[in-house]
Parts: C-alpha cells; sequence; structure tokens
C-alpha cells in the first residue's frame, strides 16, 4: 500500500548518523521511524510489516510489508542498532562525568578564592575603621593642641 500525504517509503539516506547505521531502511520520509508492526486480520494475518510509530496520532500511512524470513534478520539489525546507540549513550555519559569531576574540582577552588576573598574583605574593612579612628584621633588632638595654643 502505497503512503499518501507527502509521506512515502524512503532509504532514509539522509540520516548518516550513527544512531541511523543500520536502520536506515525503517524510516518514512517525513523523518520519523517506522516500527514493526503485525497484521491482525484479514489474508495477511500474523505477517509483519513496517508501520508509521505516530500511526494514530498523523496522517502518514507508511506501510512495507517484511518477508518472514527477514524478520530475524531485521530484528538483528535492529539490536545491532540499539547496541551502537546504547556504546554512543554510554560513552558521552563516561565524558560527562569525566567533565563534571573537573566542573566539581573548579568550583571546591573557586569556593576556596571567594572565602579567601572575603576574609581579605573583612580584614580591609577593619583595616579602614581603624583608619577612620585613627584619623578621628589625630584631628580631635590637632584641634585639643591648637585650642590650647
Amino acid at each position: 500500500m502505497p503512503a499518501r500525504k507527502g509521506c512515502s517509503f524512503g532509504s532514509g539516506s539522509s540520516l548518516n548518523s550513527s544512531r541511523r547505521l543500520l536502520q536506515n531502511i525503517a524510516n518514512c520520509n517525513c523523518g520519523n521511524d517506522a516500527i514493526i508492526r503485525t497484521v491482525r486480520n484479514g489474508p495477511n494475518a500474523g505477517s509483519k510489516f513496517y508501520g508509521f510509530s505516530l500511526w494514530s496520532d498523523t496522517k502518514c500511512e507508511m506501510f512495507k510489508l517484511i518477508d518472514g524470513s527477514n524478520v530475524t534478520e531485521e530484528l538483528q539489525s535492529q539490536l545491532l542498532e540499539m547496541e551502537v546507540v546504547q556504546k554512543f549513550k554510554d560513552d558521552k555519559i563516561k565524558k560527562l562525568q569525566s567533565k563534571k569531576g573537573s566542573l566539581e574540582q573548579d568550583l571546591s577552588e573557586l569556593k576556596c578564592e571567594m572565602n579567601q576573598m572575603k576574609i581579605d574583605i573583612m580584614k580591609a574593612n577593619t583595616d579602614v575603621a581603624n583608619l577612620k579612628l585613627g584619623l578621628f584621633v589625630v584631628l580631635l588632638l590637632f584641634i585639643i593642641m591648637y585650642c590650647l595654643k
């Protein structure tokens, strides 16, 4: 049965990512994945076919019957693709965990620097207060000395 409304079965050759390495066959030209379904009624009942994954929500009627001898190969291809995707995700997780560790260390160092700056600011504020008090005392002594002359 041919697809309608701009969605037709295609090779998916525009999808060159590693996640689509083996399942390019099972994509609709509208860009969505096809999934393996089973015919429930009619003369082909029990047969497997590729159907659009969002079939009930859209007008896409992508359909491709799977030869019974190819079902195992198709499932093996899907399993292999899942393994490739899982390896990609595992590698990404390892990289992100490494980056997270580095960022946590940087954050810890920045917190230490910030605390040291707070201490330095408090010391500077204390020094400013002492300087103001000293200037006030000197000014007071100057006034007293000036008045006593």
